[in-house]
């Protein structure tokens, strides 16, 4: 039951559904799983509530449209039926397929002079990739310019790959059976497997992510059941056949890369990911350096500039500085030249098929 508010205190939530022969319905939903909670008049029954699912029906005489139910099945689908009333009932996979779209590589570049645009709980949203590829890749910059306690609650994923950058300030998070909230700052990197539960608690003000996920459209879920932290820790837990994983830019080891005074570190997620997704992080050794890179063969080849200028060697070239981003197509060479001291790039692989060694 909840607080007596503006509208009183509300006890329970009926669907009412219109409904002038009350039994042949009742022999339906009752088939379906639904049981009997309340039923006038008893010489004549012709309204009953009915709960099942986690839904409250209410069948009753009157005028209205008969509606839609959709229930969610477990094994294969099967067509809809048509219920006595005229209520539509349609059967829906409990876990319905990730679209993913037909991948379609182009190259974008994705200037910050862009900008980004309001999002949902006052956070900024800049659209990275505009036509998705196809619809099989989404990635953002995404910021939090306030900063402080965020109106989150426990929820999920349901996708295919989830990779997230800190690239400014830092977020408290908590995972599901990964222990105690954490701390998720600039240069960290973190893999988010499907399905596992988590919530962000709070940000500092000017917080922000770059997010890659694939596909492009995705579930969210709420989990109003759980609460983090949970009292287990499985750090080795799979979920949706991944596991989570978090790189720390302070414990980032760094190794020559090439010949152009370029070094790199891996952020170590193509094992947790099974192979769907990976992180370089690249910065530069020696001003002005250049560097040529072989065409990948994977799908997505992100790269967004965490700070300092440079210059992308792919068409005519593009000049590069902070919060620029862009994809390189597979089959494409490309390289750098005229890097700037400070220059710091994130490089995000999917596939995670990638020429930089670890």
């Amino acid at each position: 039951m909840t607080e007596a508010g503006a509208f009183g205190r509300v006890r329970a939530a009926e669907v009412v559904l219109p409904c002038a022969d009350l039994e042949p319905c009742l022999d339906l939903f009752g088939a379906l799983g639904f049981r009997i909670e309340a039923i006038s008049p008893a010489d004549a029954p012709r309204a009953a509530s009915l709960s099942g699912h986690g839904l409250r029906l209410r069948l009753e005489p009157g005028p209205g449209a008969p509606g839609e139910l959709r229930l969610l099945v477990e094994g294969p689908s099967r067509a809809p039926i048509t219920a006595p009333n005229g209520t539509r009932i349609v059967f829906a996979p409990a876990e319905p397929d990730i679209p993913g779209g037909a991948f379609r590589p182009r190259f974008v570049f994705a200037p910050a002079a862009e900008g980004a645009s309001p999002g949902r709980a006052g956070l900024l949203y800049r659209d990275l990739i505009p036509d998705r590829l196809g619809g099989r890749y989404i990635a953002s910059h995404i910021i939090a310019p306030q900063g402080g306690p965020v109106a989150d609650w426990v929820h999920f994923h349901r996708l295919d790959a989830q990779l997230i950058a800190c690239r400014s300030g830092w977020t408290r998070l908590v995972y599901e059976d990964q222990g105690e909230p954490f701390l998720f700052a600039a240069g960290d990197v973190l893999l988010q497997p499907p399905t596992i539960r988590h919530r962000v608690l709070e940000t500092s003000p000017g917080f922000a992510v770059v997010e890659i996920a694939s596909p492009a459209v995705h579930d969210t879920l709420a989990d109003h059941d759980l609460s983090l932290p949970t009292d287990r820790l499985e750090p080795n837990r799979v979920y949706g056949g991944q596991r989570f994983s978090l790189s720390r830019l302070s414990e980032a080891v760094w190794r020559p890369f090439g010949t152009g005074g370029f070094e790199a570190s891996g952020a170590g997620l193509s094992s947790p990911s099974g192979g769907r997704i990976e992180a370089r992080r690249l910065r530069i050794a020696a001003p002005g350096s250049s560097l040529s890179l072989e065409p990948h063969q994977g799908e997505l080849l992100l790269g967004y500039v965490f700070a300092g200028r440079s210059r992308l060697l792919i068409g005519d070239g593009f000049d590069l500085a902070a919060d620029d981003a862009f994809v390189i197509p597979p089959g494409e060479p490309w390289g750098l030249s005229e890097a700037a001291a400070g220059f710091e790039l994130l490089l995000v692989a999917a596939p995670a098929v990638y020429p930089i060694s670890e």
